[in-house]
């Protein structure tokens, strides 16, 4: 498979989210490595691993902008593009979601909204992509990646600078993402209801 830019970006944040999964799991004490510790504001100790962590997060999160604008300005969207992108996505978002969850950074039901949410719509998507149909991206949906991915940010930065006047920025957005989350996805079933029950000829509009 030959891989145009898109794609390439794509790739890069594959490798940018198994670099983060890999700071934010592995035992470095075991090797006697340790990441520096500071102290803010005299009250929130830092782990400079989360900040390390949430700089690469960016990262990646800016692949992901770049490679669908590339694709969609110079006409190089390709099957394969779209199926490395959507792994891209989970790999990213959800894994650093899970193990922030895990390690008490994340109320554990966000991710379990956040996964179950992404499972049925992308099987809803599957089914009308059988039919012929694209099933666009909603306002919603957009707004729930928007919070998640500021909110898991800010989560990997300990909520800083708000933390510091008791400001709990980094949870409401994770909130608000989970929220709008089940909203984008009954609206997703909505859409595809239409398409299950729309007779051959009639065009289903999923705008």
């Amino acid at each position: 498979m030959k891989l145009n830019l898109p794609n390439k970006l794509t790739i890069v944040r594959i490798v940018l989210s198994i670099i983060i999964i890999f700071i934010l799991l592995f035992p470095f004490y075991n090797l006697n490595i340790e990441f520096p510790k500071f102290l803010v504001g005299d009250k929130i100790l830092v782990d400079s691993k989360y900040f390390i962590a949430g700089i690469l997060f960016i990262i990646a999160s800016l692949t992901d902008f770049l490679d669908g604008h590339i694709a969609r300005k110079y006409n190089l969207i390709t099957n394969e593009g779209k199926v490395l992108d959507a792994i891209a996505d989970k790999v990213l978002v959800n894994s650093v979601v899970i193990i922030l969850s895990v390690q008490g950074f994340i109320y554990p039901i966000i991710p379990v909204i956040l996964i179950v949410r992404d499972e049925i719509v992308n099987s809803l998507k599957m089914l009308a992509a059988g039919t012929g149909k694209q099933v666009a991206a909603i306002t919603t949906g957009k707004i729930k990646t928007a919070c998640l991915m500021v909110g898991v940010v800010l989560t990997m930065f300990y909520n800083l600078p708000f933390e510091l006047f008791n400001i709990y920025v980094s949870n409401a957005l994770l909130i608000i993402a989970a929220v709008f989350s089940i909203i984008s996805g009954v609206q997703y079933f909505l859409k595809f209801k239409k398409l299950i029950f729309a007779k051959t000829e009639e065009i289903v509009d999923f705008d």
